[in-house]
């Protein structure tokens, strides 16, 4: 059985550590959370000096992806820099355009040029989803038909993750011979693309229309199901160390805080109830981390990373929102203002807890996995 993930080169132990740190060093450097605010006062995107520092010059975005398309690593790479990226909810596109595009195109065999590009830092969105927001291959919203030898594509698919920054499109449509996938550009007449209000100020969404829009295919037949459905478990694991990332940041802010804040003449760490509160925090944090571990582990088989990447996702989804509100609580009222980074948190767990399906679609999904 062949790897779910498709590698690039390999990274040493050491490697992966050194990457991680330049990640977070990066990061760092660009401020942390300044990057989202930075775009957030007119809408959610992409930081393009960020995401031309980070993927091009780094190279992250060829991470996880063939290794004749310039890719290293595989979903160790990928987990670890997702988790890097979640501590500090930095606004480039690594999930929508490596993990998520690039693990489809990959998944095809005949994208080669569309992957070469996305190694190099374009940006591509994925445009899968049905109108509930959840992967069905049977909902999908997109049609094609062919005239002359042309695939026309029309519909609207909702939910596209930096859609409107998107310079290629990757998409689902359901024709004669089933589902397949398409390559667009959102240039071309008969594409339109929409710009959605989101809870999230840090990632961007966008609907987009298609009439009669002209498409490269990138398979026939019917294949497009399964590639998605391996593409999108590695997307489960990536997204997962998100919020494992995010959480360990929320945890870590309000440790500070409780530390240092005062009441009574004490810190209010000192008091009972904010003891038991911290403690169950780390617990989720630690829970969470195990579940993307084991998520990792199980990448050379799909099955078993199809379950992994399943209670991954349901686990983490959860924990991160936990925390974040606790994070936001325990703040008190400095804790919702504009100013502080705890809502921030909030926003993004909130958000990455449907972002891929929610948790009562995953345990569902994972109870058919099982057999239930």
């Amino acid at each position: 059985m062949t790897s779910t993930v498709t590698d690039g080169t390999a990274l040493s132990d050491a490697e992966l550590d050194d990457l991680r740190e330049t990640v977070r060093s990066v990061c760092a450097d660009a401020g942390g959370t300044a990057a989202v605010r930075r775009l957030s006062e007119r809408s959610p995107g992409i930081d393009a000096k960020l995401w031309d520092t980070l993927g091009r010059q780094i190279g992250l975005a060829a991470l996880g992806l063939p290794e004749a398309a310039g890719g290293i690593g595989g979903l160790a790479e990928i987990a670890a820099v997702c988790e890097e990226l979640g501590r500090t909810l930095t606004p480039v596109p690594l999930l929508s355009s490596t993990v998520l595009a690039g693990q489809v195109l990959a998944g095809c065999g005949t994208a080669d040029r569309a992957l070469a590009e996305l190694a190099e830092g374009k940006v591509h969105a994925l445009a899968v989803a049905a109108p509930d927001g959840v992967w069905r291959p049977d909902a999908v919203p997109v049609a094609v038909t062919w005239r002359g030898g042309v695939p026309l594509l029309d519909g609207t698919a909702p939910f596209v993750l930096d859609g409107a920054d998107a310079e290629r499109l990757v998409v689902a449509a359901i024709g004669a011979d089933g589902l397949d996938l398409f390559l667009a550009d959102p240039s071309e007449p008969g594409v339109t693309v929409r710009p959605v209000p989101t809870l999230d100020l840090s990632r961007g969404q966008a609907v987009v229309s298609f009439s009669g829009a002209r498409a490269r295919p990138l398979t026939a037949g019917g294949e497009g199901a399964d590639i998605v459905s391996r593409a999108l478990d590695v997307s489960l694991v990536a997204l997962a160390a998100e919020q494992l990332g995010g959480a360990q940041a929320a945890l870590d802010m309000t440790v500070a805080h409780v530390r240092e804040r005062t009441q009574f003449g004490r810190a209010i760490g000192g008091f009972q109830a904010i003891k038991h509160t911290c403690a169950d925090m780390l617990l989720q944090v630690e829970a969470a981390r195990s579940a993307v571990v084991r998520a990792v582990r199980a990448a050379d088989t799909p099955e078993t990373l199809a379950e992994a990447a399943a209670v991954a996702q349901t686990w983490c989804g959860e924990a991160f929102v936990f925390v974040a509100a606790e994070c936001v609580q325990l703040h008190g009222g400095m804790g919702f203002t504009w100013e502080h980074d705890a809502h921030l948190y909030f926003r993004r767990a909130q958000s990455d807890a449907v972002l891929l399906g929610g948790a009562a679609h995953h345990r569902e999904r994972l109870a058919g996995l099982l057999g239930w």
